[in-house]
């Protein structure tokens, strides 16, 4: 026998609708692209208070376009730090760009106290596999200017990094 279960209803709802918003698009996704759009028009101080709600909010997308904006100094005074900063909060969310953005500065030392190519092995890796299309060209060439122990080690952090990153992959 069946009954009726109002909590059991309401949660079945709220699936629904985070599905629906999904398909359709939420808020933050709106942002967004109206962002986006305003990068492409070259007004990068609406662009990046456009950006702000959802980078604050924890956006993976949105922190990585924060960090290119500071990286390149658009609508902000360029700063590495910070670049790296907002690049690093979104790639630990899995952000392959940002991955990748990460593994460059490590590689470079730009904004860094130091050049550390382990770490930029680790995230050029990482970015490959969540498919950045640059990513193994950029693992290609900065293997070349490692030792083996540094290679030994970012296999190591690799390793641990992956499964939380990319559990299925």
């Amino acid at each position: 026998m069946w009954y009726f279960q109002p909590r059991l209803i309401s949660g079945c709802i709220a699936i629904l609708l985070s599905l629906m918003a999904i398909v359709i698009g939420s808020p933050a996704n709106a942002e967004l692209e109206e962002a986006r759009d305003l990068m492409e028009d070259g007004k990068f101080i609406e662009a990046r208070a456009a950006l702000w709600p959802a980078a604050r909010s924890g956006n993976a997308e949105a922190e990585e376009l924060i960090g290119v904006m500071y990286a390149m100094g658009l609508g902000v005074e360029q700063d590495y730090q910070r670049a790296f900063e907002w690049y690093l909060r979104s790639a630990m969310k899995g952000h392959p760009g940002a991955q990748s953005g990460v593994g460059w500065y490590y590689e470079v030392g730009l904004g860094m106290p130091s050049i550390d190519l382990t770490r930029a092995y680790l995230w050029y890796v990482l970015s490959a596999i969540g498919n950045d299309p640059d990513a193994m060209i950029s693992q290609e060439e900065v293997v070349k200017k490692m030792t083996k122990e540094q290679i030994d080690k970012a296999h190591i952090l690799i390793d641990d990094y992956r499964v939380w990153l990319y559990p299925f992959r």
